[in-house]
């Protein structure tokens, strides 16, 4: 991992006593709220329908146990006992009260975090694949990048007040496990004919109200040239950009209004500029980064127990097959953890099950833990020989839900129960399918599903590129959910479409059993997953399934 040096030090902890005396001020009334709102977002600190909110950078998904320690810490004692694990590899405290706020970021500090550029419109916390630096498939871990990528951007004077905020995603694998086209900027690591590592270059992704695919700006560039690439694209935005209207103020608007041609023509452009009195970063700084990420000393040695585990207990090799991922090294496993029990609230981790977390790492994973896209926390570096032993502790603090890529490995936002921006609710719609499929017993006879679920227009819980996607909104003053399918936010992403009218939180589950009642009577086999039956067929097999009531047929006509 990467550690502070002395200027990073220096630069969090300015910032923490800035911000105290900044509460100070908001606090004995110096300052009104109007005032002290940019100041707060600056800091990561939003307020919500109840309270405060704090959102804790997590950069590129990455912590070890000391940090994941403290955070438990933070959440016992100035939150309700709890964090919630979020889609931008972050993790957000929702109780806070203001005037703890600095003291929260002081222990953050004193670990190496901070919660700078988790909101406003700058550069947002960079995410990478969450099985970086361990996947099978990797060209070479993205991390290094995405640190590089951190440092440029913070703070950067230039990128501090764009027209809305920016978000970048980088993944090492041809499997995109990141997101990518679905970001402001996607950087994909690809090899040049000769063989050379560089980025597939995707720019204008995007969800939210006008929910869009990047497009490829450059399917070649070498590593040495990213960072002024980078800037040129920021100076095409930050210049080009609306700023009459903050719904059309994403890239992402710019490039479909301008078009992708003319977009690659600026972008070179104000590349050659910038290439002629581009500075690079000195060799030493990324050596030094290229250093921080290097791989952890293996113990390559071989044992049966892993093996003879799962021959003696289902369970165990029930969460093997949903919960291990191929490492590269085959000595080793990729242990994903679920933090999605039936029925729970999908992200949400306690603080003692965090310190589990923490003690795992610490002890089977070479210290490292990662934080996925999809609200679950990763264990990228276990001895196979250890499973069974981590599996076990994972079990004594519920966290051993074995159902990583199924019905019930939802993403949902915190809708209308936290987000003073959301027209209805998430938490219960995730919460009462996952447990409708544990009655149903039907998870693993469906296979992979991906079902994300957005409590508002904003798509914070990804819901246009879920196989099955769920968008909560006000209708009349009732909570009234679309359903979208066929979304898709890998490699091949593609935005769902609509099936037609919403429903009505009481008939919903009904509509989800429906579509999945659908698939399951027209796949091919037990091989073909709902997304590939879904682009097979097409969407009007399960729009019938799902209005087949006369009252539905009523209503979509």
């Amino acid at each position: 991992m990467y550690k502070y040096n002395d200027f990073d030090e220096a630069f969090v902890r300015n910032r923490v006593a800035e911000f105290r005396e900044q509460v100070e001020r908001r606090v004995d009334g110096s300052l009104t709220e109007d005032e002290f709102k940019p100041l707060r977002l600056k800091n990561g600190l939003y307020l919500q329908l109840h309270a405060y909110m704090l959102r804790v950078a997590v950069p590129y998904g990455t912590l070890n146990s000391t940090q994941m320690r403290q955070l438990a810490l933070i959440a016992e004692r100035f939150d309700k006992g709890y964090g919630h694990f979020t889609t931008r590899q972050n993790i957000q405290f929702n109780w806070p009260r203001l005037k703890d706020v600095p003291e929260i970021l002081e222990l953050l500090a004193d670990v190496e975090m901070h919660a700078i550029q988790t909101s406003g419109n700058c550069i947002r916390n960079v995410t990478a694949d969450h099985f970086a630096g361990a996947a099978l498939d990797e060209i070479e871990d993205p991390r290094p990048t995405a640190e590089l990528l951190r440092q440029w951007s913070t703070d950067h004077p230039e990128f501090q007040y764009l027209p809305r905020k920016f978000k970048i995603a980088i993944t090492g694998a041809p499997n995109d496990r990141a997101v990518t086209k679905a970001h402001d900027i996607g950087l994909r690591m690809v090899r040049s004919e000769a063989g050379d590592p560089g980025y597939e270059v995707i720019v204008g992704g995007g969800l939210g109200r006008t929910p869009m695919v990047g497009k490829t700006v450059r399917d070649f560039l070498p590593k040495a040239d990213l960072l002024p690439y980078l800037e040129a694209i920021m100076q095409v935005y930050n210049l080009s950009g609306r700023r009459d209207n903050k719904y059309k103020a994403r890239i992402k608007i710019l490039v479909h209004e301008t078009g992708l041609d003319e977009i690659k023509e600026m972008i070179e452009e104000a590349f050659e500029r910038q290439k002629r009195d581009f500075r690079g970063p000195p060799s030493e700084l990324l050596e030094m980064i290229e250093e921080a990420f290097a791989p952890p000393l293996f113990d390559n040695t071989q044992s049966l127990a892993f093996d003879h585990a799962q021959e003696a207990n289902p369970a165990f090799r029930s969460f093997v097959e949903t919960n291990v991922a191929a490492h590269k090294n085959p000595a080793y496993g990729i242990v994903s953890v679920s933090l999605k029990p039936i029925g729970g609230t999908p992200g949400d981790a306690t603080a003692e099950q965090m310190r589990t977390l923490a003690d795992l790492a610490e002890a089977y994973g070479h210290d490292e833990l990662r934080v996925s896209h999809e609200q679950n926390i990763i264990l990228p570096h276990v001895r196979k020989a250890d499973i069974p032993a981590v599996y076990a502790r994972l079990r004594e603090a519920g966290l051993a839900t074995a159902n990583i890529g199924l019905v019930s490995d939802i993403i949902a936002c915190p809708g209308m129960d936290y987000c003073a921006l959301a027209t209805a609710r998430s938490i219960p719609i995730a919460q009462q399918i996952s447990t409708r499929f544990d009655e149903l017993k039907l998870e693993r006879e469906i296979g992979p599903l991906k079902i994300k679920i957005s409590g508002c227009i904003n798509a914070c819980g990804h819901h246009h590129v879920g196989h099955i996607g769920i968008l909560g909104l006000d209708k009349a003053g009732k909570e009234n959910y679309q359903i979208t399918l066929g979304g898709d936010g890998t490699e091949t992403a593609t935005i769902g479409e609509r099936t037609g009218p919403g429903f009505d939180a009481e008939d919903l589950i009904q509509a989800i059993e429906a579509i999945i009642e659908t698939y399951l009577g027209l796949r091919e086999d037990t091989s073909e997953t709902f997304l590939q039956a879904y682009r097979r067929v097409g969407a009007e097999p399960f729009k019938q399934a799902i209005y087949a009531r006369p009252e539905d047929e009523a209503r979509a006509a």
